[in-house]
């Protein structure tokens, strides 16, 4: 008889995540909700567009999973985890609220937190820097309608991925490292990012709002971008001695599927 194991939540320091778009269809709430149930943290940071309020004045779309994922958070809020939610520009809305606790959900204009190693990174949506880096129609795919197309395409592509058995694969991610005038948009942004970072004396930055993760030094600042929750399903996670990576859940999901797998085999 096979049993299925208990694989225990896994522990970080902190966790980082933005642009879920809650409100919105192209939301993947489901693969957000089975990452927060699937981990345990000190800190959530939450860095903007978590509520896509823009998407839901036009369309009223909001499912049993978007408030499933509102109720962890405040749950995980409730029971220890510090919550920090920094408003985007999708969630603006929120920003006259900056400096307020509710449900001890801390909101912040911008952030500064102390990774255990000593670095101090500044936490910001990004979208204060849009108006730097306009650069042609191509980056349409990358903002409100073309990118809703962009989202509606990416979600069929999926649905017959899975009708072949595939796995999850992010057409718009794929898109947007290989349209030349997407780049130059995302090496703006990043080094927008970085030098605010700079100006302000710190070791680093962490941010969303492009959805495109990233993480890597540029010139001694460390630039950190943790993706989205419409795209790419992915997150920034810190250690306990302050190591930061990026998660893919969707690769994340594969890795523990097959654990578990393995383990009840070896446990029947």
């Amino acid at each position: 008889m096979q049993t299925v194991t208990q694989i225990k939540p896994r522990y970080y320091r902190s966790i980082f995540i933005s642009d879920v778009h809650l409100g919105s269809k192209g939301s993947k709430a489901k693969y957000l909700l089975d990452f927060l149930r699937s981990t345990r943290c000190d800190n959530l940071f939450l860095i903007g567009d978590i509520i896509d309020i823009w998407a839901y004045k036009r369309s009223r779309h909001w499912s049993q999973l978007h408030t499933d994922v509102i109720n962890l958070i405040l749950e995980k809020a409730r029971t220890g985890t510090r919550v920090v939610y920094v408003p985007g520009n999708h969630d603006e809305d929120l920003r006259k609220y900056c400096g307020l606790d509710f449900g001890n959900v801390e909101v912040h204009r911008r952030f500064i937190h102390e990774l255990s190693d000593g670095r101090r990174m500044l936490l910001l949506h990004g979208d204060e820097f849009d108006h730097l880096i306009q650069c042609g129609k191509i980056l349409s795919l990358i903002g409100d309608v073309g990118y809703e197309f962009l989202v509606k395409v990416n979600r069929w592509v999926n649905v017959i991925r899975r009708l072949m058995g595939a796995p999850y694969w992010s057409f718009s991610s794929y898109l947007k490292t290989r349209v030349k005038k997407a780049r130059e948009h995302i090496e703006k942004f990043e080094n927008a990012v970085v030098n605010e970072a700079r100006n302000l004396d710190l070791d680093g930055a962490i941010c969303g709002h492009i959805h495109h993760a990233e993480l890597g030094n540029r010139d001694g600042i460390l630039y950190c971008n943790d993706g989205d929750w419409v795209e790419s399903c992915t997150s920034i996670v810190e250690s306990s001695n302050g190591w930061l990576e990026i998660l893919h859940w969707t690769e994340e999901k594969k890795t523990m599927k097959a654990y578990d797998l393995t383990s009840s085999q070896a446990a029947a």
